[in-house]
């Protein structure tokens, strides 16, 4: 469904163009994006669930030297870095960026 929404927006776009007269052709810049874009909160690890998939909690980073202040409830999220099917090793009160990938929240952290 994207895909069909790009092109109808590209072809909107060209057709508008082309019936502008020359001289009134504006130069203008479109940025398209499939989807509503990537979503990505700062949180801290706060326990290992199973394999690489660990219980998180969303965190507010504030002014520097302050600790950054857990927010909302833990939820789980898989760590990339790490192999699928063994036991994490990621170390307790790590500071990650977790992003949403489909209906999964994901990291990339090095063990």
């Amino acid at each position: 469904m994207s895909e069909r929404r790009f092109d109808t927006n590209t072809r909107q776009t060209l057709e508008r163009l082309s019936r502008a007269a020359p001289q009134r052709i504006d130069d203008t810049t479109t940025v398209t994006s499939p989807g509503a874009g990537t979503v990505a909160w700062a949180v801290k690890v706060k326990s290992n669930s199973s394999y690489n998939i660990y219980n998180v909690v969303t965190v507010v980073v504030g002014d520097a030297g302050a600790e950054p202040v857990e927010i909302g409830q833990q939820m789980q999220a898989v760590n990339l870095a790490e192999a699928f099917d063994q036991q994490g090793a990621l170390a307790v009160g790590t500071y990650v960026a977790m992003f949403r990938v489909g209906n999964k929240n994901v990291f990339y952290a090095p063990a």
